[in-house]
């Protein structure tokens, strides 16, 4: 699951033709503040949270299944 996780954000990058450090001031922008250096490691491991899954998708304006209507 670690690589599928890295794979996903790193096919999104390289289609979107975006640098960690690109991505760094995307997210800074929206108020999430990561080094490009922990965001490297953060994907690099594979080993991230949902929430930052969350925070890079919502800076890279990739739109996330709304769950709300799943649960009711």
């Amino acid at each position: 699951m670690k690589e599928k996780a890295r794979e996903i954000i790193n096919n999104e990058l390289k289609k979107r033709k975006i640098s960690y450090p690109k991505l760094s001031q995307m997210m800074k922008e929206k108020g999430y503040i990561y080094s490009d250096n922990t965001i490297r490691t953060k994907i690099h491991r594979g080993t991230f949270s949902f929430v930052f899954m969350l925070e890079v998708c919502e800076s890279l304006e990739i739109e996330i299944i709304d769950t709300n209507n799943m649960l009711e």
